[in-house]
């Protein structure tokens, strides 16, 4: 029998609209997320994790601090084989951009000629969740069908931001995929939830070659794995689902079995933010049998200063990371990541606060974002008056004031 040999591709080109100004100079994947760490970290920290070591980032839009950071954070040992190389697009087939994700394989063939696998991962890059994907491999590989997809259970009203999986009677083949149905029936055992794609993938190498190469030449394809080329396969009785629900993380809570969040939009990524801080958090990161890996800057330890009455440096139900300074101000249920100083006076609440950000003496930060080296002045209220706030800055639908890198915020 053929030992298994495992290449994984990281989708992370995409654009990020619905995250702006976050993605305003950055692609979506770079996004900072829980303090410490990039979106795509998530992603390649599940494929190192469970021994997958030779992986290509596809990357495209703004990708300079994306490529940047998996060039300098994810270098694995070249003596054993293993790399996570930043691939921009190269144009291999013509003068244009990836057209799709299917396109983005298409044109890197070469790199999966190069490194001659049974099976490949094709993993998207803007998603928060642990998962081994060895299970879903190996599911994969006894089923002998040509794509595995993740799925996980979503209540039905969302049918409309996912690609949606009908299964078989047996509950493994796809009978029927849809990307983004208006309207669809739930399933038989659960008639509110349907099961949604997670945009993670099992190839057999043979079937993904075949696939994106037929699909390259159909003009009227829009060269996407979740709009053309799953359903086409389906259409073949070549793809199975694979029930992420049944994935076991070593070290996890049963609260957090199943979490996966698409951080597509503000709120959404504010939200999957506020999942980490809690008591008992539904997404756990200090679960070190199952780390989320990055590098950290050379901080030195966080401080919290000063301890007079009325003047004390202090922060509840937050994640604090190095070099913070909490100099007599006060952060309550937020994220500081590293570098940011609240000064004397300032409250922050509710809020994600991103590299070497500061918040000014007596300033007010409720229930917002502040990008990197974002500066709120002495006095100046963020989140406090919501019609000041629409008329002066970028406020989510679900009211998240937004600003980006380098803003600077008087009173």
């Amino acid at each position: 029998m053929t030992p298994l040999r495992v290449f994984g591709i990281v989708l992370a080109g995409g654009e990020g609209k619905r995250l702006w100004p976050l993605t305003e100079d950055r692609a979506k994947p770079a996004v900072p997320f829980g303090g410490d760490y990039r979106l795509v970290d998530f992603a390649l920290s599940n494929m190192a994790n469970a021994g997958y070591l030779r992986i290509a980032v596809l990357t495209q839009y703004k990708s300079h601090s994306l490529d940047r950071h998996v060039a300098t954070t994810w270098r694995l040992s070249p003596l054993l084989g293993h790399y996570v190389a930043p691939v921009p697009a190269q144009m291999r087939r013509g003068p244009r951009w990836f057209a799709g994700s299917a396109d983005a394989v298409y044109q890197n063939l070469n790199l999966i000629a190069d490194e001659a696998p049974t099976h490949i991962l094709v993993f998207g890059a803007d998603h928060v969740y642990r998962m081994d994907p060895r299970q879903m491999v190996e599911q994969h590989v006894q089923s002998g069908a040509g794509v595995t997809v993740a799925a996980i259970r979503v209540p039905r009203d969302q049918s409309g931001e996912f690609g949606v999986i009908e299964p078989d009677a047996s509950g493994r083949t796809i009978a029927r995929f849809r990307e983004k149905p208006k309207e669809v029936d739930g399933l038989p055992d659960a008639p509110d939830t349907i099961l949604a794609s997670m945009g993670n993938y099992v190839f057999t190498t043979e079937a993904l070659i075949e696939a994106v190469t037929r699909d390259a030449r159909l003009d009227g394809s829009r060269h996407d794995l979740g709009g053309n080329i799953i359903p086409a396969m389906v259409e073949d009785g070549d793809a199975c689902v694979y029930d992420f629900s049944q994935n076991v993380i070593p070290g996890q809570e049963p609260i957090e079995r199943g979490y996966w969040r698409d951080v597509g939009t503000i709120d959404a990524y504010y939200a999957a933010n506020m999942d980490l801080i809690a008591v008992t958090p539904t997404f756990n990161l200090y679960n070190q049998a199952w780390p989320i890996l990055t590098a950290r800057d050379p901080f030195p330890p966080a401080k919290f200063v000063f301890s007079e009455e009325g003047r004390t440096g202090a922060a509840y139900d937050s994640m604090v990371s190095a070099g913070v300074i909490i100099s007599g101000g006060t952060a309550r249920r937020s994220i500081l990541s590293p570098g940011a100083r609240v000064d004397d006076g300032a409250l922050v609440e509710d809020s994600v606060v991103m590299h070497g950000a500061r918040i000014c003496h007596g300033a007010v930060v409720r229930r917002a974002i502040l990008d990197k080296n974002v500066v709120v002045e002495a006095g100046a209220p963020i989140g406090v008056d919501p019609e000041a706030d629409r008329a002066r800055f970028h406020v989510s639908a679900g009211g998240i004031v937004v600003l980006g890198k380098g803003a600077r915020v008087t009173a």
